[in-house]
């Protein structure tokens, strides 16, 4: 989408205002003393990650207090800056994004953004939990410069770089495939900065809910998998369970339904598995009801197994 040719600058920018503001979470633009106004944003949808290209000249964004909405979805955005600079500010944290720099907020809590000439900046946009930070971890990586000079960085870069060259093309058949490409590759460069620091006591716990989770994905196609399996499993009781699924933003029953709805989904956008019907499709990921399946799928995406296999470029 791009601000119309025709009109004053000051049409063009309630255009952007109104493009802008439905198009990632609710927030304001804020004009800024320019001569004219152009934007121009290119979005796809891969699953549940949002990239988005946003160009345009200088101008301000706010998502404020009276845009948050507890009922709705908790997402983060991260942004890496293309061309131009962008002076993001959030909980008393603000950081200059220069071409190259990359930054993560969230959008549970206020933020802005400062434009104060022409740029261009690719935005993931994608839901809270993907990333599996701990909520210390997501705290200390909010608003800060993430270092991609060394480390993982200098793979992921180019990587983020090829999604911002190649938007228009990306919603195609593999896209939930590629979503969890981009999530792993995001969570491995977020990671070392996302960790606190921890006595061994602590470690033997996070050692305790990794193995915990592996068990649970691994396990994903038996429908009868439950907390009271899982403690079993791990000689803890389904309090302690839950406390340590709680520490990772989840619950028993959610992560067990948000992993086995996205293997579903993945496996009804791949070619190689058309011939399974849609139930076969459910059976094997832990729903052996079709009816429940299709249910549970439709409220999490909006359409019905067999709508997302027959368009699984608009999930």
């Amino acid at each position: 989408m791009t601000t119309p040719p025709d009109g004053t600058p000051a049409e063009r920018f309630d255009f952007w205002r109104t493009l802008i503001g439905n198009s990632f979470v609710p927030l304001e633009a804020v004009p800024r003393e320019t001569p004219d106004f152009r934007g121009r944003l290119r979005s796809a949808r891969l699953g549940p990650v949002q990239v988005s290209v946003v160009e345009a000249n200088a101008h301000g964004v706010a998502h404020t207090r009276r845009h948050i909405d507890p009922d709705l979805p908790d997402f983060v955005k991260v942004s890496l800056q293309l061309s131009g600079q962008c002076v993001l500010a959030q909980k008393d944290r603000q950081v200059l994004l220069q071409p190259g720099g990359l930054a993560l907020y969230d959008t549970r809590f206020p933020y802005t953004l400062e434009f104060q000439d022409t740029y261009r900046q690719l935005v993931l946009m994608l839901p809270r939990a993907l990333l599996r930070l701990r909520e210390q971890g997501l705290e200390r990586v909010t608003a800060v410069p993430v270092p991609c000079q060394t480390g993982f960085g200098p793979v992921v870069l180019p990587f983020l770089g090829g999604l911002a060259q190649q938007v228009e093309e990306l919603e195609c058949v593999a896209a939930p495939r590629f979503a969890d490409t981009v999530v792993d590759l995001l969570q491995t460069l977020l990671a070392p900065y996302g960790e606190v620091p921890r006595d061994v006591r602590e470690e033997g716990r996070d050692a305790l809910t990794r193995r915990i989770l592996m068990y649970m994905e691994q396990r994903l196609p038996d429908p009868h998998l439950g907390p009271d399996e899982i403690a079993a499993a791990h000689h803890i009781s389904r309090r302690y369970l839950y406390k340590l699924l709680a520490e990772q933003g989840h619950t028993v029953s959610g992560w067990i339904r948000e992993r086995r709805l996205a293997r579903c989904r993945r496996d009804l956008a791949d070619p190689a598995l058309a011939h399974l019907p849609v139930a076969a499709i459910g059976g094997r990921w832990g729903y052996p009801d079709p009816a429940y399946f299709s249910h549970a799928f439709k409220s999490v995406y909006g359409v019905s197994p067999r709508d997302a296999r027959m368009t699984p470029q608009r999930p």
